[in-house]
């Protein structure tokens, strides 16, 4: 009976498993300061998608770690039919580090569920409120001296604005405040801040992303604003006048013209449109290709190592039983030895 020969031991475990983690921690490094040099919707839907690989990728790398080691066990081994020293001759990760990626693991999934519940409950309040305002408009103005004014993300989703708020601006002001907040309506702004919140919940390292995805948002919907009304400096003086009005006013729990670093968001406003720069995009793609290809790369040696150990797993029932040639034991039948089922090779 021609076997196979284990791997020797010692040799380097697959260094491809490791990768995502890695693309993980450049990203949540670079990624906020290359967001804000870039035009703000390519920033945002890079961040976006940034965010959504790397959470997948250090899931899938955790998971993958965890199972390399804890398919040592005994008890695992027995269940899945493989052999633990063949697994072991693969010289995979260690127990310890197995049992560190499961906890991060499952705690991973628990902080996911509790910010999944989160973004729930504040999508139903957001569309209570829409309920509850006056009205059956877009614009629904408050009968209130308070400064305040935001968008409330719904079906199809309302801008609320105090009359203190609007005392405040000129009438350029005024259209500019009211595009920046239709622009966070109409691009569903509120789906880029739920998918950085749930990807930070996942993984605490991306955090950085979420906090520049909610200033690129505003910037976006500063952009947009000023191409509606056709002057920058317009929409500049509105969000910095509604800024200082509201500085004293609680902040709702909704997107907001007032939102984001005000500051950086008004000498902005003041240069010109920020150029288009393909080379951060070009190399944020080609970190999350490079992440991706790893985590496929480390499944499918993971998978290689399992059959491995299973067939050696029934190498050594047939030999137990006797019978070197022909196997017709449990779990083995989708592993057949040379002389069962096919001519022997040479």
């Amino acid at each position: 009976m021609t076997r196979t020969a284990p791997a020797k031991r010692g040799e380097p475990v697959t260094f491809s498993v490791y990768v995502p983690l890695l693309v993980t921690v450049v990203l949540a490094a670079l990624a906020p300061r290359a967001a804000r040099r870039l035009p703000p919707r390519a920033a945002a839907r890079s961040l976006a998608c940034a965010a959504l690989v790397t959470a997948a990728g250090w899931l899938g790398s955790l998971a993958l770690l965890a199972f390399a080691g804890l398919a040592q066990l005994p008890e695992v081994a027995q269940e899945g039919h493989w052999s633990v020293s063949a697994l072991r001759a693969e010289d995979p990760v260690s127990l310890a580090v197995a049992a560190v990626s499961a906890l991060a693991v499952a705690a991973s999934a628990a902080s996911l569920g509790v910010a999944a519940a989160r973004q729930a409950r504040h999508l139903l309040w957001a569309r209570q409120e829409c309920a509850r305002v006056p009205g059956d408009t877009e614009l629904a103005v408050l009968d209130d001296d308070v400064p305040q004014a935001f968008a409330l993300p719904g079906a199809p989703g309302r801008i609320v604005v105090s009359r203190g708020m609007l005392r405040c601006l000129g009438d350029e002001e005024r259209e500019a405040l009211l595009a920046h907040e239709r622009a966070h309506l109409r691009r569903r702004h509120h789906h880029f801040q739920a998918l950085w919140r749930l990807t930070a919940a996942v993984n605490p390292l991306l955090r950085p992303l979420a906090g520049a995805g909610g200033f690129v948002l505003e910037r976006w919907a500063d952009e947009e604003a000023a191409a509606h009304v056709g002057d920058r400096t317009v929409v500049a003086r509105a969000v910095g006048r509604a800024a200082l009005a509201s500085s004293a006013a609680s902040r709702p729990a909704a997107l907001a013209a007032t939102g984001g670093a005000v500051p950086q968001r008004v000498r902005a406003l003041l240069a010109p449109p920020p150029p288009r720069r393909s080379l951060p995009l070009v190399a944020g793609a080609l970190l999350l290709t490079v992440c991706c290809a790893s985590l496929a790369s480390a499944a499918s040696d993971s998978e290689e190592m399992v059959e491995k150990a299973q067939r050696a797993q029934c190498a050594a029932l047939a030999e137990a039983e006797g019978a070197p040639r022909v196997v017709h034991l449990p779990h083995c039948c989708h592993h057949p030895f040379p002389g069962h089922g096919e001519p022997r090779r040479q």
